[in-house]
C-alpha cells in the first residue's frame, strides 16, 4: 500500500505570516497537534507543532507580566517558531515507509508533497488503521498463531491446509521472532465459526497452534 492511499487530503494549513495566537486556537478547535505552513502557492515551507507554541508561550514568561505576554505574543507569527524544511514524503512512498520514519524520528505525522506542494498529510494513527485493517480485526474472526521455520512453502502448505478444510483465512500476518533466529509468528484471522475447526486441522497435520497467551514458546517451537 502507498502513502497517497492513506493519506488525508482534506487539510487544515496556516501561512507563515499568522498570527500565533490564531494558529495555536486552530490546533485546540480541531483537536490536532501539528499543522503544516504553506506559502500562497501551496507549497510546503514549515510544520507548527503544538509543542512548538507551547515553548514560545513559555520562553519570556520569566520576565513579562501575563498582559506584556499576551501582547507579545499576539505579535509573533507562525513563522517564528515554525520548523522550517520539515521531512515529508511523497504519495508513491510505501506505507512501511512512512511508518519507519515516524519511528526513527519519534514524529507523529508527516507532509506529503509532490515537488513542493503540499497534497496530504498521514499521521501515526492512519498507519494503526492500515495495521488493523492488515491483522483482520475490523471484521468478525478468529485469531490463531503458529510458529513456523522460515523455509520455502511453508505458507503455501498452511494455506493449502485450511483450503482443503474449505477454511477461510480473513487475513495473516508474520513476524520474526528474534529470540529465536529462523523462526517466524505466522499470525492468521479466520471466520469465528471455523476457528476450533482451522486449529485441529492445522494440529493433525502437525503443526502446534496457540490460541492464547503462553509465556514459554519452547513447547511451540517446529521440529
Amino acid at each position: 500500500m502507498y502513502v497517497g492511499r492513506k493519506m488525508t487530503t482534506d487539510l487544515i494549513t496556516v501561512t507563515p505570516d499568522t498570527p500565533l495566537v490564531k494558529a495555536r486556537d486552530l490546533l485546540r478547535e480541531h483537536n490536532i497537534k501539528q499543522v503544516p505552513v504553506v506559502d500562497q502557492q501551496g507549497n510546503l515551507v514549515g510544520i507548527l507543532t503544538d509543542r512548538d507554541i507551547k515553548q514560545a508561550w513559555a520562553s519570556p514568561a520569566t520576565t513579562l507580566s501575563i498582559y506584556e505576554l499576551t501582547y507579545v505574543l499576539q505579535k509573533l507569527a507562525v513563522e517564528s517558531v515554525m520548523v522550517k524544511d520539515p521531512i515529508s514524503i511523497t504519495p508513491n512512498a510505501t506505507i512501511e515507509r512512512a511508518a519507519k520514519i515516524l519511528h526513527e524520528r519519534k514524529i507523529g505525522s508527516l507532509p506529503v508533497v509532490e515537488g513542493k506542494k503540499l497534497v496530504g498529510i498521514i499521521t501515526s494513527t492512519d498507519l494503526m488503521e492500515v495495521l488493523l485493517d492488515g491483522l483482520g480485526v475490523q471484521e468478525e474472526s478468529g485469531r490463531l498463531v503458529v510458529l513456523v521455520r522460515d523455509r520455502i512453502g511453508v505458507l503455501a502448505d498452511v494455506c493449502t491446509i485450511l483450503k482443503d478444510a474449505k477454511i477461510s483465512i480473513v487475513s495473516m500476518i508474520t513476524l520474526p521472532l528474534h529470540k529465536y533466529p529462523g523462526i517466524h509468528e505466522l499470525v492468521m484471522r479466520v471466520s469465528s465459526d471455523s476457528r476450533e475447526s482451522a486449529v485441529q486441522q492445522l494440529s493433525d497435520a502437525g503443526y502446534r497452534v496457540i490460541t492464547e497467551y503462553i509465556q514459554d514458546l519452547e513447547p511451540y517451537l517446529p521440529a
